[in-house]
């Protein structure tokens, strides 16, 4: 039976309906949605970090329970280590990791192209475009994943996970899949070798046949995409122009798509963010590297003016001065706790490093504190080198994220800085989840460590001074309540 629904929600049922027993995973854009509509039908829980969310996962995998992997984009980057180990190591139950990619960069670090990932650790990438192909690209997914051994990616968008459509749910499923130790008889390269013996040629066998790919000939030119775009070339194609819609990117099905190519004259190649299909095809297909396409998010004017322009060889990219926007103002909440801290911080003139919570809403006028801030975790490690005593300013779930391993690098080497932990029991930039509480391991572990109440009469200012002027590691837990939380 057919219900009208969201991607959204297409999820949801999809892991309800192939029995999945836990799903893991650490908050933010687009993906927070996700996991928070689980709650009371799967068990769920946050991760201190992306690496642990997938670990936990492994373990339930082996088992013999299916689980999922909930994760933005930059998420990938900590999760990459046992995810490219995996496939070769093998697992048991299904595990499906769900990547939520920010073209346009609405709530992100950057926009990268999580389907890369597909390519380094040698798994399957499914990337649908409508809520139907999301439910179907999660049961086909965990079915994939237990034949093949192996994980299976799933890359979502904003734009999928709101989009609406029929979903047609089929019912439940489950599995009896469990680890096989057999594959310990192997040495490193063996288990690589059965690897391409047997469970890549599944892997393509799958992408060649999968129902996920839609092809429509209708002309002599053609377009090729995959995700959301799909959705959207299917709105403004003319009559005249083929359409091959890819469910699966990786491994690309080859056959397929050069079958595709030879039967017209011109193909055009349609996908977010990156050139992942396009630079996989050959020189003569058109797309973001022959100018008929932009980088980044893909608009239906886009499309349009692609579509115009299937006679071009090549078009002139032009990035206009607007187009490279400013920032401009990002002020902190204006009842943020943390605003006399700030404040005393930017007045003591030294380097300063953030973390990619809260704080860096201080990196832009009008406060312009923070000399760099790379990632969630990377401020303590950034500030150690400095070239002179600074600080890092990092969030209490950050130093829970990864942040606590650049603290042990700083005392084990032995160096000089202080770190401020904005302690206010929240990942308040990803909707309010609760953090690890590190009180007790961060004072048993730097002996320098000081907590001040936010909300009391402190003198900040003058416990900073004077915690440069220590030598050695400071650590400063400062303690305050999120009024938006």
């Amino acid at each position: 039976m057919k219900k009208s629904g969201s991607g959204l929600e297409a999820a949801v049922h999809a892991l309800s309906d192939c029995d999945v027993k836990i799903v893991t995973g650490v908050p933010g854009f687009p993906i927070t949605d996700l996991m928070e509509n689980l709650a009371g039908k799967i068990k769920n829980e946050w991760s201190v970090n992306e690496k642990v969310a997938l670990e936990l996962a492994f373990g339930s995998s082996i088992s013999g329970k299916r689980c999922a992997v909930i994760t933005k984009h930059v998420g990938m980057n900590i999760l990459a280590d046992p995810l490219v180990s995996s496939t070769t190591h093998t697992i048991g139950a299904g595990v499906i990791i769900f990547a939520g990619d920010d073209p346009g960069i609405q709530k992100s670090q950057n926009e990268q192209d999580s389907r890369f990932y597909g390519l380094v650790a040698e798994v399957p990438v499914f990337d649908p475009s409508t809520p139907q192909s999301l439910y179907q690209s999660i049961t086909d997914g965990f079915s994939l994943s237990e034949e093949t051994r192996a994980p299976v990616m799933i890359r979502l968008t904003d734009r999928l996970l709101k989009s609406g459509g029929n979903i047609e749910r089929t019912g439940k499923s489950s599995t009896s899949v469990s680890f096989d130790k057999k594959i310990w008889h192997l040495t490193m390269l063996g288990k690589h070798q059965r690897f391409h013996k047997e469970s890549y040629p599944k892997m393509c066998s799958y992408a060649e046949g999968c129902a996920l790919n839609y092809y429509k000939k209708r002309g002599k030119n053609a377009i090729i995409s995959s995700g959301f775009p799909s959705s959207l070339v299917e709105s403004v194609i003319p009559e005249n122009v083929s359409h091959l819609s890819l469910g699966v990117v990786n491994p690309l099905p080859i056959a397929l798509i050069n079958r595709f190519i030879n039967e017209h004259e011109r193909v055009l190649v349609i996908e977010e963010t990156e050139t992942f299909i396009e630079r996989q095809l050959p020189d003569q297909v058109l797309g973001k590297i022959t100018g008929h396409m932009p980088y980044g998010l893909v608009e239906v004017s886009g499309i349009l003016k692609a579509i115009e322009n299937f006679d071009e060889d090549t078009i002139e990219r032009t990035i206009t001065p607007q187009a490279i926007a400013e920032r401009g103002m990002r002020p902190v909440c204006e009842d943020c706790p943390y605003l006399p801290l700030y404040n005393a911080v930017k007045e003591l003139g030294v380097p300063v490093a953030g973390d990619l919570g809260c704080s860096i809403l201080t990196s832009a006028p009008p406060m312009s504190l923070l000399d760099a801030a790379f990632a969630l975790g990377s401020s303590v490690s950034t500030a150690c080198g400095f070239n002179r005593k600074g600080i890092a300013i990092v969030g209490d779930f950050g130093l829970a994220h990864s942040g606590v391993a650049g603290l042990i690098n700083a005392v084990h080497n032995n160096h000089e800085l202080v770190v401020i932990v904005l302690q206010n029991e929240v990942a308040a930039m990803t909707g309010g989840q609760s953090v690890p509480d590190l009180t007790g391991l961060v004072s048993s572990y730097i002996r320098d460590t000081e907590i001040i109440d936010l909300h009391a009469n402190t003198d900040i200012k003058k416990i900073l001074k004077k915690k440069l002027a220590n030598k050695g590691i400071s650590v400063i837990l400062a303690r305050a309540k999120c009024p938006k939380y």
